[in-house]
């Protein structure tokens, strides 16, 4: 089974996400996002999967630095993947693709229930 997890780095979801998988031996590829980019087809499945509301974060610090006109503009699938291209930062993370299913955030409950633990 591929695990990817998507995200960065230094996002605190994102490490609590690495960390409860290295602590369950869980074989997973990191995929930086902000460092190795991001590809429209990734983005393309990930809205295919999941609704672009949950997967642009509202409440970070780079929506809302963005231009209250730039935030009007999403309101549907396509706006948001191009923002999401465009500043990958928006993306609610982090992004998990396992069991041939796309996740978005992390909680110890929804990880255990992934991956039956």
């Amino acid at each position: 089974m591929t695990i990817t997890l998507y995200g960065i780095p230094n996002c605190d979801t994102v490490k609590k996400a690495r960390t409860w998988l290295d602590a369950q031996g869980i074989a997973y590829t990191f995929h930086d996002f902000k460092k190795a980019g991001l590809d429209a087809a990734h983005v393309r499945q990930w809205l295919e999967a999941v609704d672009w509301e949950i997967l642009v974060n509202r409440k970070g610090t780079t929506w809302r630095g963005l231009p209250d006109a730039r935030k009007a503009a999403i309101v549907d699938a396509a706006s948001a993947q191009a923002l999401m291209l465009e500043a990958p930062s928006v993306i609610k993370r982090p992004v998990l693709q396992a069991q041939g299913a796309t996740h978005v955030g992390f909680s110890d409950a929804l990880y255990s229930q992934i991956f039956k633990r």
